[in-house]
């Protein structure tokens, strides 16, 4: 019975504490655009390939002047308020959720509706410039995707079912 309970506390603090320390997840290199590619001003919506979507703008500066990484900004396009889509407004210098309203500044910081009641900013993500390439840092794996790794084999999986453990 000793054996019994000791096994079974020993596999719980196992589990509890990869749940509470995960292993941190380095994330990936995506490529996103050329630089000349994005107008100054501009921006566009990048979705990688395990679902997180981002939106990457340009500050308005002269092409020439912009080709450093200083000058883009990478954004989630979920607004943390109730998961709607925001997107970027030139006109306006903001990002902008249509289901409540929710306004946030060039950096992601809310600046009106529900997200600036409850203090809600927008996710940033890591970009690199090379050669001219714009590349974008996102986490390769989500929570779900962790425990089937663990639990399963995951080259035995088709891709269909990897994207179903991501939803």
């Amino acid at each position: 019975m000793a054996g019994g309970l000791v096994a079974g506390y020993g596999t719980f603090f196992v589990f509890a504490g990869e749940f509470l320390y995960p292993e941190p997840d380095p994330g990936a290199w995506y490529f996103v655009a050329r630089t000349a590619d994005l107008e100054p001003g501009g921006s566009l919506s990048f979705e990688s390939p395990q679902g997180v979507m981002v939106v990457i703008k340009r500050d308005a500066v002269a092409k020439d002047e912009a080709s450093s990484v200083e000058h883009f900004q990478a954004l989630s396009s979920i607004c943390p308020h109730l998961g709607c889509r925001v997107h970027w407004e030139q006109q306006h210098h903001r990002f902008f959720c249509p289901c409540h309203n929710g306004e946030f500044d060039a950096e992601g910081r809310p600046t009106g509706g529900p997200p600036k009641a409850a203090n809600q900013h927008l996710a940033r993500y890591p970009l690199k410039v090379e050669d001219g390439l714009l590349f974008l840092q996102l986490p390769t794996q989500t929570v779900t995707t962790r425990v089937a790794r663990k639990t399963s084999d995951p080259s035995a999986q088709t891709s269909t079912e990897r994207r179903e453990d991501v939803a």
